[in-house]
């Protein structure tokens, strides 16, 4: 398993996850009023099947919750991943979870 590094890049709009230094893959949001709108994950083909997806998105939505910040999770990946962690589900605003059938 190789050692990964999930962080922010503020300047690109995403969190990136780096394995043994390099780039594997990220999770692409748009900012708004105290939400993080994420709308697509990526993981290169080379770290394909590694759990690397999960990882980070778990470690993301771990940040957005230290910070105070609600999700609206357009991306299926995080929608995906909130449906089955139910303890994501409050990140999501009560009024929206139908929205993304989280309801």
């Amino acid at each position: 398993m190789s050692e990964t590094v999930v962080r922010e890049n503020p300047a690109e709009h995403r969190y990136e996850i780096h394995a043994d230094g390099a780039l594997a893959g990220f999770t692409v949001y748009e900012p708004g009023d105290g939400l993080l709108a994420f709308v697509h994950t990526e993981i290169d083909d080379a770290y394909a099947g590694q759990g690397l997806a999960k990882v980070l998105i778990r470690e993301t939505l771990d940040d957005v919750r230290k910070r105070g910040l609600a999700v609206l999770p357009f991306c299926p990946f995080v929608r995906g991943f909130i449906a089955k962690n139910g303890d994501y589900l409050d990140l999501v605003p009560e009024g929206e979870r139908a929205r993304f059938d989280l309801a």
